[in-house]
């Protein structure tokens, strides 16, 4: 039976010096240190939790911020009230729509009603309207005075005027013959004569050579509505 040789040079833990004494093998050796300081670096690591710092109370003798302070911090519960805005200026607009802010004469007249010129002028003194058709008296308050018609181009004598006036829907009535205002007339006599309230030459007051015609006042224009 052969004998089988057995190796020697496989790894050992352990090597024999040439004294013969059995010592640990250098690498069993690097092993070993490595789980040493494998194990104190995590026991370091996984040590008890360090103490948490205490938070030390601020001195009572500290005095608290005031009350209308801490209202002026930026962090409001509530937002603050909207400021009422002042009255704006009302402009009156005309139902065409324009921005002329003078009053009209359509704002003082309801939609679809065609009032008389009476009416109107009624309406704009009412509304303390007394410029444009504001200005005059209401139709038939103050009717045309009737007086001896001045011809056109006729020469008048001095101290008389001719007046001139026009119906309520807008005629031109021919000039009537009126003494001038603040002028003594006198006669023949050199006597003062009296002048009428009105001012308006009558005929036997009329001066020589005037030729004596009154003046005849033209009927009202006829614009199509009815009354009611």
């Amino acid at each position: 039976m052969m004998a089988v040789s057995r190796r020697t040079d496989r790894f050992s833990p352990c090597w024999r010096s040439e004294a013969g004494a059995w010592r640990p093998s250098i690498g069993y050796l690097l092993v070993a240190a490595a789980l040493v300081l494998w194990g104190l670096g995590y026991g370091w690591l996984s040590g008890p939790p360090a103490s948490p710092v205490e938070m030390t109370s601020a001195p009572a003798s500290l005095p608290s911020a005031p009350a209308t302070q801490a209202a002026g911090w930026p962090m409001l519960s509530k937002a603050p009230a909207e400021q009422p805005k002042a009255d704006e200026p009302t402009i009156r607009v005309g139902r065409e729509g324009d921005q002329d802010p003078t009053p009209d004469i359509t704002s003082f007249i309801p939609k679809g009603q065609v009032p008389t010129m009476n009416e109107v002028i009624t309406r704009l003194h009412q509304a303390g309207i007394r410029t444009g058709l504001g200005a005059f008296n209401p139709p038939g308050t103050r009717p045309p005075m009737v007086g001896l018609a001045v011809p056109e181009g006729y020469t008048l004598p001095e101290g008389y005027v001719r007046h001139y006036q026009a119906t309520d829907d807008g005629q031109r009535i021919e000039p009537i013959l009126m003494f001038a205002p603040d002028r003594p007339f006198f006669d023949a006599n050199n006597q003062p004569i009296p002048i009428p309230e009105d001012r308006v030459v009558t005929p036997e007051l009329a001066p020589p050579g005037f030729p004596i015609r009154r003046i005849v006042i033209p009927p009202p224009v006829d614009t199509g509505h009815a009354k009611p």
